[in-house]
């Protein structure tokens, strides 16, 4: 029995770094005011925001606009600056795309942003009613393109060295497979497993070689299962009594929907692998931004265009650029697998992926690690919610998702 760790944006929040879309809009920000500074004419603009001065603004250019604002005391932050030029409409005129504009806007209605999805919501309405767009699919493509280009940026200038294991996270990813997570029609796989482990001394052995015992515990740990073979006739019942504790994973894969290699400092153990199913930074041409939902009622209508643009960012496409979709599923086929949720809300924007691994034959248990809140509040329920979205057997979705009580919050940096 296999196991895959799912790792989301919260994982990397849980690590104490700024990865919120928030976060790189405030930078992108910081970056256009930065821009001011050399730039001799009285425009300043890009795909997503242009700003202009009016014959009535009293600076000739941006560079001398520059000059003006507060260099070290009450020094504005980017963001601050923005907002006092889109007020002022006798000096400026600013105006943003349709794209980016949903985006600022839902930072600052809702507190949070999903790119992915506000990029789907656009293209769909340009595929459904052309008509009624002030917009082109060309031009939202060429948007996202420049955000993405412009979030490699940002993540790549986000240090990582000092970011050191989470001892609790670590016993998360490597622990034992509790009887509790199985769910009920998957039971007898469960048993099997043990089994299988039992059956022969050295199969045991060789797991526990992979997460690093020494020899002596090895040799102990599977002394003491040859003893138990003798005294009990069926894994269930030597489960119970002495192994609960002391069943693991054969191979575990941390499934790193990110960008940047946080997950990566977990993946010691001869028992893990890494697999960036989105690319990595190392690589920018590698990186998967997009959306990937084939459940969506609508996207038999993307299929029927004849323009390429509408599938350009279709993320079930763009895993064909690389074998790492390829590693999944060889990895999926080849054993059961629990999945372990970590960071990630299981949003649409990953629906055909979430769909394909929630709805495996193989899959034995889907189990959320939620974020808890100061107020001892979760989101447990919001997950759950979103993981059904990627369901489209809901039985099957209520026995394979863990119950809350055997859950647990996923650790946090402690500042």
């Amino acid at each position: 029995m296999n196991r895959i760790i799912l790792i989301g944006n919260g994982f990397d929040l849980a690590h104490g770094l700024p990865t919120r879309y928030e976060d790189f809009i405030n930078w992108y920000w910081e970056k256009r005011v930065n821009s001011f500074t050399g730039n001799l004419t009285p425009i300043s603009e890009d795909c997503l925001c242009s700003i202009r001065m009016t014959s009535n603004n009293p600076n000739r250019c941006w560079n001398v606009f520059a000059f003006t604002l507060p260099r070290y005391i009450n020094k504005p932050s980017g963001k601050e600056v923005i907002d006092s030029i889109a007020s002022d409409s006798e000096s400026f005129e600013f105006s943003l795309s349709p794209f980016f504009k949903n985006i600022c806007t839902s930072i600052e209605t809702k507190g949070w942003v999903d790119i992915e999805k506000e990029y789907y919501d656009l293209l769909r309405n340009a595929i459904i009613n052309p008509d009624n767009c002030n917009y082109t699919i060309l031009e939202i493509n060429e948007q996202l393109h420049y955000i993405q280009e412009l979030l490699a940026q940002y993540f790549s200038s986000i240090t990582i060295d000092d970011i050191t294991n989470n001892e609790k996270m670590q016993h998360h990813i490597y622990g034992e497979i509790r009887k509790d997570d199985i769910s009920i029609s998957k039971l007898k796989v469960y048993y099997d497993y043990i089994d299988y482990l039992i059956q022969q001394d050295d199969v045991y052995q060789q797991l526990l070689y992979r997460y690093g015992y020494e020899d002596h515990h090895r040799y102990f740990m599977t002394e003491d299962i040859k003893q138990l073979r003798k005294r009990f006739s069926n894994s269930s019942e030597i489960e119970e009594i002495y192994l609960k504790d002391l069943i693991f994973p054969e191979n575990i894969m941390l499934l790193n929907f990110n960008y940047t290699e946080v997950a990566d400092k977990y993946g010691e153990l001869k028992v893990a692998s890494i697999n960036h199913i989105h690319g990595d930074l190392n690589n920018p041409d590698s990186i998967i931004f997009g959306y990937g939902d084939e459940l969506d009622e609508d996207y038999k209508d993307f299929l029927k265009q004849s323009n390429n643009e509408c599938l350009r960012n279709i993320k079930s496409i763009k895993y064909l650029e690389s074998g790492k979709y390829r590693n999944l599923l060889q990895f999926i086929e080849s054993a059961p697998y629990q999945v372990y949720i970590m960071g990630h809300s299981c949003g649409n924007s990953d629906r055909t992926l979430l769909n394909t691994l929630f709805e495996h034959k193989n899959c034995v248990s889907i189990k959320p690690y939620y974020y808890q809140k100061d107020d001892g509040s979760d989101n447990y329920l919001e997950i759950a919610q979103n993981i059904c979205r990627n369901f489209t057997d809901m039985k099957l979705m209520r026995d394979r998702v863990v119950n809350k009580m055997f859950c647990e919050p996923l650790p946090q940096y402690i500042k």
